[in-house]
C-alpha cells in the first residue's frame, strides 16, 4: 500500500516541476493531464451520465477546494493525515514532506498573500474568518465561472478544436501567443481522454450488469464515444458533454440551461426519440449527480428570464427542470427562476407548486427589477444586463462575459463596535482599527456615524487592493484554459481569461451584520443622543458585560425601532448604512483596474459564524449570537406582519450592489388553502421593487421536533442564506438562527 500513497499528488507535482518555467498554458495543460482521468470518480449505480470528482490533496482548480485552496492548491490537513501513517517507508515520508514544503510556498494562495503590503497584513492578520475575530478577511478563491455552455454543445469538441487551431495559426503569423492555444488544444485532449476513460469503464461495468443496467451503460458508452468526435446531436449527448466538461474544468455553476438544452429537448421530444418520462429520467439523473457533487453554495441552474432566443423550447425545459427538482429530494442544484411581466404563466404556477412542497427551489429573481439594477450597478447596456446570472449564494455576473469573485468579507457590526471603543476589539482587547475616539467622545450622533463610516472606508480600500492583487497573480501564473476557451473574447483577443481576455473583470465584497448595524445605530441615536435615556458610559458597560446586570438597558434597546416593520426611523437608518457601504465599495473601481467592484449581501451561514466573534450590540443582540441574515430583519424583530416586512425590504436600493439575499419563511397553509393570498402578496412585493425571494416552506413545530429527533426529519430543507441545507445537518446555532426567523 505504501508505494501507492499520494500517487496522484506525486504525479501532479512532478508535472508541475518539470514545467515550472514554461508558459503558464503549457504548464497548466501538463498538470491537467496528470490530474485527469485520475481525479475522476467511478460510475455509480443508477448514473445515466458519467462524471464524478474525487479531488486529490494537490491539484489545479479555477474555483476552490477548502477555504484558502484555489488555483494550484494543496490541502495541508490531508498531508498531515498521511504523514501520521505508520506504514510509510522512509523514502515515501521524505518525498511527501518535500511535496508539502514545495507546495506551502508554490500554492496560489500563498503567492497572493506574499504580494500584500505591510499595511494590508496588519489589517488582515488572519485568513480564517470562521474561527477568529476580525473586521475584514480575505477569501483566497476564484468562483462563479459561467462558461458558454451553448457554444460547447453547439460546436462540440471538434468544432471548438477547429476554432482554437485557426486562432493559433493566426496568432503565430501575427507574433501572438501561440502557446496559449497549444495549451487549449492539450486541454481538449484531456477532456476527450476523459470521455474515453468513462466509455471504457461503462463497457466494463455492462459486462457484469443485469440486462436493463447493461443497456443503460452501453448507451452511455456510445454517447461518450460520439461526443469525442462529433458535436452533440441529442439531448442526452448535450447533457453528457456539458456535465463532463464541468467536472474536468471544475466549474460548479451551470448557466442558463433552458437556453442551451431547450432546443435539444424539443427536437428529441418532437422527433419521437424521447418521451417526457424518459427526458425527466435523464434530468433526474443529472440533478442527482449535481447533488452528489456537494458544492454546497454553488450548483446554480438558471431557467427563465429575458434575453432567451427561443422561449418556447426554453420553457419546455424549464418546466421539466422544476419537475426534476420536485422529484429529486436533494439540496442541489440551486434551481433559479428568472421571471418577468408577460412570461409564460405556467412557469410561475409550477414554481409555486414546487416551493410549496418544501423544496426551497426555484429561487425567484425578478427581471423587471434586476435587469435595470444590473444595468446601473455594472454600468452596462440593457442587452448585456439581460444576461445576468446569479451564482453561489446570490451574486450576479454576466453569463460567460464577466467574473466577480467575492474575495473578501467585512463585518459591519464589528466595525461599529470597534469604532465605539477607539479602535479596540472588545472580544480580544487588542487595537485593530482606527483610533477615532470612543462613544463618549462623540458629541453628536453624526460624529459617531462619520467615525463609523471612516472605519469602513479605511478597510474597504484594502479589500479592493486584495481583489486586484489576486487577479494579477492568477493572470501571471495560470491560463485557466477551460474557462478561456469558453469565455467571450478570450480566443479573439488571444489572451487568457485573467490576462486581459475577459470582457468585464469585476470583484465583490461580502458584507455581514448590515441589519444589526443599522438597528444599533438607530438605538444609539434615539436612546443616547436624542432622548438621553442611556449614557455612552452606561451603554458600553452594558455591552461589555453582555447585559448581565443591565437587563433594563437591554429592554430599552430591544424596544427601539427595528428594521423590518415599515418604520420610517429604523428603515431610513438601514438605507443610510446600505447606501454608504455600497457606494464606498463601488467607488473603489476608480482606484483599481477592475471594471466593477460591488457589495454582495448574500449572507450564507457566515452571519452565524462571524456572530460568534462579535460582542453584544446596541440593538439588544447578545454576544456571540448570530447576526441577521442578508438584508432581512433580525429574527423575530419584524413584528408588524409580512406586508410591513416586505415594504422594508424594497427600500434598499438593488441598483448599487451585485446581489442580496431575501429569505422568507412561510407556512404550508399559505401554499395550500391560501394560494390566492400568497400570489397577491408576492405580486405586490415584486411590483413594489422586490428583486428576489428565497422561500422556505415549513412548520415551526417540525423544526423544533427536528432538533429533538433529527433522524425523523431528514426531509426538511431550509434556506440558510444563499444556499439550502437539510435542517438536521446544520450546526445548532445556525438552526437556532433559522428558527428565530419570523414564520408567516
Amino acid at each position: 500500500m505504501a508505494d501507492k500513497v499520494f500517487q496522484r499528488e506525486r504525479e501532479f507535482t512532478k508535472a508541475y516541476q518539470r514545467h515550472i518555467n514554461d508558459h503558464p498554458a503549457i504548464r497548466e495543460a501538463a498538470c491537467l493531464k496528470a490530474q485527469y482521468p485520475g481525479a475522476l470518480g467511478p460510475i455509480e449505480a443508477g448514473d445515466l451520465f458519467a462524471g464524478r470528482i474525487r479531488p486529490a490533496a494537490v491539484g489545479f482548480t479555477p474555483d476552490e477546494w477548502g477555504q484558502t485552496a484555489f488555483g494550484y492548491y494543496h490541502l495541508p490537513a490531508r498531508f498531515k493525515e498521511v504523514l501520521q501513517r505508520s506504514d510509510l517507508s522512509p523514502e515515501d515520508r521524505a518525498e511527501i514532506e518535500a511535496m508539502l514544503e514545495f507546495w506551502s510556498k508554490e500554492n496560489t494562495s500563498t503567492k497572493v498573500r506574499a504580494r500584500y503590503t505591510p499595511e494590508m497584513l496588519e489589517v488582515m492578520p488572519s485568513d480564517n474568518w470562521m474561527n477568529e475575530p476580525g473586521m475584514v478577511f480575505p477569501l483566497y478563491r476564484l468562483c462563479g465561472a459561467y462558461p458558454n455552455y451553448g457554444k460547447l454543445v453547439t460546436l462540440g469538441l471538434p468544432g471548438l478544436r477547429q476554432e482554437i487551431r485557426s486562432a493559433q495559426e493566426n496568432a503565430e503569423r501575427a507574433g501572438g501567443d501561440g502557446e496559449l492555444f497549444a495549451g487549449m488544444i492539450a486541454a481538449l485532449d484531456v477532456l476527450a481522454d476523459s470521455c474515453q476513460f468513462y466509455a471504457d469503464e461503462a463497457l466494463r461495468l455492462a459486462d457484469t450488469a443485469g440486462a436493463e443496467r447493461a443497456r443503460e451503460l452501453r448507451i452511455m458508452a456510445e454517447v461518450l464515444q460520439a461526443i469525442k468526435t462529433e458535436a452533440p446531436r441529442t439531448f442526452r449527448e448535450a447533457i453528457q458533454l456539458m456535465w463532463l466538461y464541468s467536472i474536468v474544468a471544475d466549474v460548479r455553476n451551470y448557466g442558463r440551461m433552458d437556453v442551451y438544452l431547450g432546443d435539444f429537448l424539443a427536437a428529441d421530444l418532437d422527433g419521437g426519440r424521447l418521451t417526457e418520462a424518459e427526458a425527466l429520467k435523464l434530468l433526474q439523473s443529472l440533478w442527482q449527480l449535481m447533488a452528489d457533487r456537494n458544492t454546497r453554495v454553488h450548483g446554480r441552474v438558471i431557467i427563465g428570464g429575458k434575453g432567451r432566443p427561443n422561449e418556447a423550447n426554453a420553457d419546455r425545459f424549464a418546466l421539466l427542470a422544476m419537475e426534476a427538482t420536485r422529484t429529486v429530494l436533494e439540496i442541489e442544484p440551486q434551481l433559479s427562476l428568472r421571471f418577468y411581466e408577460g412570461m409564460n404563466p405556467a412557469l410561475m404556477e409550477k414554481a409555486l407548486e414546487v416551493i410549496g412542497e418544501g423544496r426551497t427551489y426555484p429561487i425567484l429573481y425578478n427581471d423587471d427589477v434586476n435587469i435595470p439594477a444590473v444595468e446601473h450597478a455594472f454600468e452596462l447596456p440593457q442587452e448585456e444586463a439581460e444576461q445576468y446570472v446569479p451564482f453561489g449564494c446570490g451574486e450576479y455576473i454576466i453569463n460567460h462575459r464577466s467574473f466577480g469573485t467575492p474575495s473578501g468579507v467585512i463585518n459591519l457590526l464589528k466595525c461599529l463596535e470597534v469604532t465605539m471603543r477607539n479602535g479596540v476589539d472588545p472580544t480580544t482587547g487588542e487595537r485593530v482599527g482606527l483610533e477615532l475616539g470612543d462613544l463618549s467622545s462623540f458629541a453628536t450622533f453624526d460624529e459617531l456615524f462619520e467615525a463609523y463610516k471612516r472605519q469602513v472606508e479605511y478597510l474597504v480600500d484594502f479589500m479592493a487592493m486584495q481583489e486586484q492583487m489576486e487577479y494579477e497573480v492568477v493572470g501571471e501564473t495560470m491560463a485557466n484554459l477551460y474557462l478561456s476557451m469558453l469565455y467571450d473574447d478570450c480566443i479573439e483577443r488571444g489572451k487568457g481569461i485573467f490576462s486581459g481576455g475577459i470582457r468585464y473583470l469585476g470583484g465583490t465584497l461580502e458584507t455581514y451584520g448590515n441589519t444589526n448595524t443599522a438597528d444599533s445605530l438607530t438605538a444609539i441615536k434615539k436612546l443616547v443622543y436624542e432622548e438621553k435615556r442611556i449614557s455612552p458610559e452606561e451603554l458600553l458597560a452594558a455591552l461589555d458585560s453582555n447585559f448581565e446586570g443591565y437587563e433594563h438597558i437591554r429592554e430599552q434597546l430591544l424596544a427601539a425601532p427595528k428594521y423590518g416593520n415599515d418604520d420610517p426611523e429604523a428603515d431610513s437608518m438601514a438605507v443610510a448604512v446600505h447606501e454608504h457601504v455600497c457606494h464606498t465599495v463601488r467607488n473603489q473601481r476608480e482606484k483599481t483596474d477592475l471594471h466593477s467592484y460591488l457589495v454582495v449581501i448574500i449572507n450564507n451561514s457566515a452571519n452565524t459564524l462571524m456572530g460568534r466573534w462579535t460582542a453584544a450590540s446596541p440593538d439588544g443582540r447578545k454576544a456571540r449570537v448570530s447576526m441577521a441574515n442578508g438584508n432581512n430583519p433580525t429574527g423575530g424583530m419584524d413584528k408588524k406582519g409580512i406586508t410591513a416586512m416586505l415594504n422594508s425590504l424594497v427600500k434598499l436600493d438593488p441598483a448599487i450592489h451585485a446581489g442580496a439575499v431575501q429569505n422568507m419563511k412561510f407556512s404550508p397553509e399559505l401554499f395550500t388553502s391560501n394560494r390566492d393570498k400568497l400570489q397577491a402578496l408576492l405580486k405586490a412585493y415584486f411590483d413594489n421593487g422586490g428583486a428576489q425571494a428565497m422561500i422556505t416552506v415549513v412548520n415551526r413545530g417540525d423544526l423544533e421536533a427536528a432538533m429533538r429527533e433529527p433522524e425523523k426529519y431528514q426531509h426538511i430543507f431550509v434556506r440558510v442564506g444563499g444556499f439550502s441545507a437539510r435542517f438536521v445537518e446544520l450546526d445548532r446555532d445556525v438552526q437556532l438562527e433559522i428558527l428565530s426567523r419570523t414564520l408567516y
